[in-house]
């Protein structure tokens, strides 16, 4: 049994033990039939042996000796180190970066493969009819076609230089390999359809960035959200649910910049940039279009949106991320320190791949020597450092994406008055095993594809949504479009390469200019100085809108009025207070910039838990080491926890079973370690007060799918006067539903917990169960469900709980691993690993207080750049740098990671020779 996996019981087993007992004859024939079970088993196991065996042996990775590729002008070497961790040194940039397609081709090509077919559209090919209505979806989006226009319009000559020799060390690695020589899951298609992997395309890099933009896309779920809430809740309900920013208690990036009303100018660092937008006015949109009667047909929309990502493990839930960096006056070494850890879903592989990139003398034939984080498919790193600076990566969260309610007629779509054609497309499907599907795209102004053709649901989206009195009639609905930034064609990939041999933060700052896609919280360090930019394609509006619910497509007055000019964007260099933190808090005050930047920032918990960290460490002189970055990583405190257990512990309990677990908070320091006992009783109870206080109020479109309820019937008016009750059951997937639990969750009960008689604290009676009528009542029933819940799970000795047995991690390869047979899933999946953290502390491994306990987001790398001597940084990923199953770095860097381990990460040519266990040389 590989490590870290559980066995479980298997049903045979008991069946056969429970037949045994009902007589001689019947015990007989049961043994007859367990005999020839077991047999079965017993062969089956020993032909997956052989079969796995021979493939798995065949797909690995050649890593010592040497292979002749074509194309080549040089020898290349690849050094790995114990972990499987390649560092290339080549003599030319296209030797190096064909040696780098080489080298990820070799350990993940599968994953690349799925990524190439998701971004365009193409997992029918691989998967058969399961994956159609995704490939519709993204057809329909068009990134590959998006990512041509880049390709062929956008991007340098040397850009397209680099790309074409990555496709070229790829396609070295394919000749000559049929699928089974190149991993087990192609062993596994096999079966199934008769799939060939094809050439890779300079393209096919290109469109993963889309993927990356659409993970990091913004509000559109909050957008969303916000629409399908009017089904239940009035506009007070709706804004108790989405609270203002805490600017004054949660600080956010930028400090020490601010805007002059009497200049017209942005100032930062000693720049100045003219600021010519307007600020949005916040709820604008609400008022004029979604209002109250959005209904659950915009629920198939998030549906749609939300399967694309999770096809490649990645998806829009949760998305966070911390990065930090402290001066030199405030280190050991008095030099800067970096530290990086994105949040993503959890996958298997991680989604991040590391190597190191080094020309052997850097010149201008060759002029990389960078090492860090790329994803496999795309050539370049995207997150490290290089020679003379080292930079990281949070999302920004700012508002890029913008739903339209569309007046669709048989000749085209209505706007401004006049009914405008379609541009339409068709798109041919072909599916594995089946016959291929057409479909035709429709896209209204400035290229919006209309969303709602893609699901029979969305056809009729917007039919009851309520909108002001100039709206044109609504016939059969209002479609649904969508503007996304990452539609247009754009240079992000320019910005990896130049980011890559940015030597000071002038490169930096131009290179960060080129990342249009997706906007990014962008952190600098290089020997003396710190900085921080906002880069990307970032859109203005009207004083009309302001992005938080979809806008009427026919009133050209919600257009887009145009995008910050990037040298209006927020940066800070060198501020005084010495460090910047960016964990998707605010990026600037509202009132200190001329424009809106997004009403969905993060909420700050971990931001601020950061700050006071580091400001803790620096107070009396106190100095900051590698170490002590690597300990504020793993911080396991828990901001609610702090803000509820002292009401908690005030609360008289008359249950004795239920004080006991009370007691579990006495002395509690609110830390979520995987042993704690306490850790585990309160996230029960945060659990619980969510439920009952927002949870079984909340719409059945964002409530956990097959968990019913009987609620009030209601009409476009709102509720019935008549006390009639409809049975609603859920219909989100666990890990996507509201309440998540998550910051913002925090600041709405904040602000509650001082208004003990709102009426989120009471609930009406339901069967046995009494009606609530305030704060405290809810709290002590929460306490009480929470104590029989976590009985039920963990056992009634509360001396056994913890919570790292409700807090687990499972790792799922993100296709056969969760849709293919039962023994191939125990082939590619691993897991579970019992884990610290919580959901917005920052050890964020983030969970949903919705569906349940399990891990469903995670720090998904964790690195520390020292600036004073490069060798002395540290890293790891969430698995290993190997996508093939039994090898040994499919996995090899997960337990280290779960305890919160870093390992050495060698840069220098005498480290990385030391660290060296295998070395390829790639000859021409």
């Amino acid at each position: 049994m590989p490590p870290n996996t559980t066995a479980t019981t298997g049903d045979t087993a008991t069946t056969g033990a429970t037949s045994v007992t009902s007589g001689r004859k019947k015990g007989r024939k049961a043994r007859s039939v367990v005999l020839l079970l077991v047999l079965a088993i017993i062969g089956g196991i020993a032909y997956g042996a052989y079969w796995s065996i021979s493939t798995v042996r065949a797909s690995f990775p050649q890593t010592t000796g040497s292979i002749t590729l074509d194309g080549l002008s040089g020898p290349v070497d690849v050094k790995r180190d114990g972990y499987g961790i390649p560092q290339i040194y080549a003599s030319s940039d296209e030797d190096l970066f064909m040696a780098q397609g080489y080298v990820q081709a070799q350990d993940r090509f599968y994953e690349m493969d799925v990524r190439r077919h998701m971004t365009s559209g193409r997992l029918s090919e691989m998967f058969g009819k399961s994956q159609v209505e995704n490939d519709e979806f993204l057809r329909t989006l068009g990134w590959d076609r998006i990512a041509e226009q880049e390709y062929d319009t956008k991007l340098s000559a040397a850009t397209k230089k680099y790309l074409q020799a990555y496709a070229k060390g790829v396609n070295a690695y394919l000749q000559g390999k049929d699928g089974k020589d190149i991993s087990l899951e192609y062993a596994a298609l096999g079966f199934t359809n008769d799939y060939k992997p094809q050439k890779w395309t300079p393209v096919d890099s290109v469109s993963w960035l889309k993927a990356m933009a659409w993970d990091l896309r913004g509000n559109m779920q909050d957008e969303i959200d916000r629409a399908l809430m009017t089904s239940r809740l009035g506009p007070q309900q709706i804004q108790d649910l989405y609270p203002p920013y805490p600017y004054s208690r949660n600080k956010p990036i930028v400090q020490e910049g601010q805007y002059s009303e009497l200049t017209g100018t942005f100032q930062q660092g000693g720049a100045t940039g003219s600021a010519q937008g307007t600020t949005g006015t916040t709820g604008s949109s609400a008022s004029g279009t979604a209002g109250s009667g959005l209904t659950s047909q915009l629920a198939g929309l998030y549906d749609v949106l939300d399967d694309v990502p999770t096809a490649v493990g990645v998806n829009g839930q949760g998305i966070g991320s911390n990065s930090w960096v402290v001066s030199g006056k405030y280190t050991i070494t008095g030099k800067p320190l970096l530290a990086n850890d994105p949040h993503l879903s959890a996958s298997l592989p991680s989604v991040w791949y590391q190597m190191g990139l080094h020309c052997r003398t850097v010149s201008d034939k060759c002029q990389y020597d960078v090492t860090g984080y790329t994803f496999a498919g795309m050539p370049g790193v995207i997150i490290g450092h290089n020679a003379k600076i080292a930079w990281g990566m949070t999302n920004s969260g700012v508002d890029v994406t913008d739903l339209y309610l569309e007046k669709v007629t048989a000749n085209g779509y209505l706007y401004d008055g006049k009914v405008r054609p379609f541009k339409t497309r068709e798109e041919t499907i072909k599916v594995a095993g089946g016959a291929s599907k057409s479909i035709v795209v429709r896209q209204t102004r400035d290229g919006m594809p209309l969303l709602s053709d893609r699901d029979d649901e969305l056809v009729q989206v917007g039919k009851k949504a309520a909108v002001n009195t100039a709206a044109p009639d609504r016939g059969d609905g209002y479609g649904i479009a969508l503007r996304w930034t990452a539609l247009d064609p754009g240079t992000s990939m320019d910005a990896v390469f130049a980011l890559d041999k940015a030597a000071s933060w002038s490169d930096f700052r131009a290179a960060a200019a080129l990342f249009d896609v997706p906007s990014q919280n962008l952190i600098y360090a290089d020997s003396q100085h710190i900085g921080y930019t906002l880069p990307g394609k970032i859109p203005t509006r009207s004083s009309s809108d302001d992005g938080s619910l979809p806008a009427p497509g026919w009133d050209s007055k919600y257009k887009w009025t145009g995008f910050i000019k990037q040298d209006e964007l927020p940066y800070e260099y060198d501020p005084e207070r010495g460090y910047i933190v960016t964990a998707n808090q605010a990026v600037i005050d509202k009132d200190k910039y001329p424009y809106t930047l997004t009403t969905d920032w993060g909420y700050g918990a971990r931001s601020q838990r950061i700050t006071d960290l580091i400001e803790s460490k620096i107070k009396d002189g106190g100095k900051i080491s590698t170490d002590d970055m690597r300990q504020m990583q793993l911080d396991n405190s828990s901001e609610i926890a702090k803000l509820l257990v002292p009401r908690l512990l005030k609360l008289n309990l008359a249950d004795p079973d239920v004080r006991q677990a009370q007691k579990l908070l006495e002395g509690w320091d609110y830390t979520q370690e995987a042993d704690s006992a306490a850790a585990a009783y309160f996230n029960a109870v945060w659990r619980n007060i969510l439920k009952l206080a927002f949870g079984n109020k909340l719409p059945k479109e964002l409530r956990v799918k097959g968990q019913c309820l009987w609620v009030d019937k209601v009409d476009s008016t709102g509720p019935l006067d008549d006390d009639s009750k409809v049975r609603e059951c859920g219909r989100r997937d666990a890990d996507q539903a509201q309440p998540d639990g998550g910051d913002r969750w925090f600041e709405v009960v904040r602000i509650l917990l001082d208004k003990p008689d709102s009426d989120w604290w009471k609930t009406p009676k339901s069967g046995t169960r009494p009606a609530l009528h305030n704060r405290d009542e809810l709290l002590a029933r929460a306490m009480s469900d929470a104590r029989w819940e976590l009985t039920a799970k963990l056992g009634k000795d509360i001396d056994t709980w913890s919570w790292g047995r409700l807090h687990r991690l499972f790792l799922k390869n993100q296709t056969l691993g969760t849709e293919g047979p039962k023994i191939l899933q125990y082939v590619l999946n691993r897991g579970p690993w019992k884990l610290s953290g919580g959901e917005a502390t920052v050890n964020a491994s983030g969970w949903n207080a919705a569906g349940g306990y399990n891990v469903v987001w995670v720090p998904s790398m964790r690195m520390v750049v020292n600036l004073a001597d490069l060798d002395k940084s540290k890293w790891i990923n969430l698995t290993g740098a190997s996508g093939h199953a039994y090898s040994a770095h499919y996995t090899d860097q997960t337990g280290k990671w779960a305890k919160g381990e870093l390992l050495p990460w060698s840069f220098s040519d005498k480290a990385v020779d030391k660290s060296t266990s295998d070395t390829l040389v790639l000859k021409p």
